[in-house]
């Protein structure tokens, strides 16, 4: 059964009042107007709500049990409506953010800070998976947004580019006289080469790439985070193909000897990804802006 919200403001005015005179005053409406609408529920509820004295209106037993639920819903609706003033105004809420732990730490880190340190009042829940398992989260309401490794198609999503990065060769120490030897595609894939497993979105692109150079790569170790790769080409065994951006410091340092593969593998792009026809809440479009803006 439909019910009428309006009816039931009038039913409360009149359950505080006492009086249909003094809650058509509250709700500046008319007294007919009043009494049309209590009449109206009445009939629809199947019985009397109020009676009458001789100082106004009293609630029947019937009246006194539905005063209790219809207070707590417009004290319900009330929060309701203080709940979203406070999303608006960026004084709470939750912002859902789905990505891989290499992205987090290397790219998505200084955005969260900076979302925290304007926003402190808006929680963050960011949920580490690959690129795959974060856009079938996006896809289930789990996250607002995610950020994945491109290419991605998919006509669920709207897809905004975002950063370049370049993938590279790296050994340890043990490989520095191989230090600014060029080497072709051919012969980098004879070195034992440490890469991630087949199915994520950087091995696919990498093989891709050499399979463009008429080449297939046959891995000696397939790992499953970029982390990996790092520690594992430190300890020297074996060559691992790594985004260069995030290991500067190792770089930097010596502990890790870039490869001169020639041609270069082509740049990629992490992007981020919502879900077409469904609106963020005001402070995941926030964040989004905040990721985004610089690339605008």
């Amino acid at each position: 059964m439909d019910y009428n919200l309006d009816a039931f403001k009038v039913f409360l005015a009149v359950a505080k009042a006492g009086s249909f005179s003094r809650a058509s005053e509250a709700l500046f409406i008319t007294q007919p107007a009043v009494s049309h609408s209590i009449k109206q529920l009445e009939e629809q509820l199947g019985g009397p709500l109020f009676f009458r004295t001789s100082r106004g209106v009293k609630l029947t037993v019937e009246g006194e049990v539905l005063l209790r639920y219809v207070e707590q819903a417009f004290q319900l609706l009330a929060e309701g409506g203080r709940k979203l003033t406070e999303m608006h105004q960026m004084l709470g809420g939750v912002v859902h953010i789905g990505a891989n732990d290499t992205v987090c730490k290397h790219v998505l880190m200084p955005y969260l800070e900076t979302f925290h340190r304007k926003y402190p009042e808006v929680k963050m829940h960011v949920t580490n998976r690959t690129s795959q398992e974060t856009i079938k989260l996006l896809k289930e309401g789990k996250i607002d947004f995610g950020v994945v490794n491109l290419p991605v198609q998919d006509n669920q999503l709207n897809i905004h580019t975002w950063k370049p990065l370049h993938d590279i060769f790296v050994g340890g120490a043990t490989y520095k006289e191989l230090k600014d030897k060029p080497l072709t595609p051919a012969e980098l894939a004879l070195l034992p080469l440490i890469m991630l497993e087949r199915d994520s979105t950087i091995r696919q692109y990498t093989d891709r790439y050499f399979l463009s150079q008429q080449v297939r790569l046959t891995p000696e170790f397939e790992l499953g985070s970029m982390d990996l790769l790092i520690q594992f080409a430190k300890t020297g065994l074996g060559i691992s193909c790594v985004t260069e951006q995030f290991i500067s410091d190792e770089l930097n340092t010596g502990e890790l000897i870039p490869l001169r593969l020639e041609p270069r593998i082509p740049p990629r792009h992490i992007g981020i990804v919502t879900l077409k026809d469904v609106p963020l809440s005001f402070a995941a479009k926030t964040m989004l802006d905040i990721c985004l803006q610089e690339s605008q």
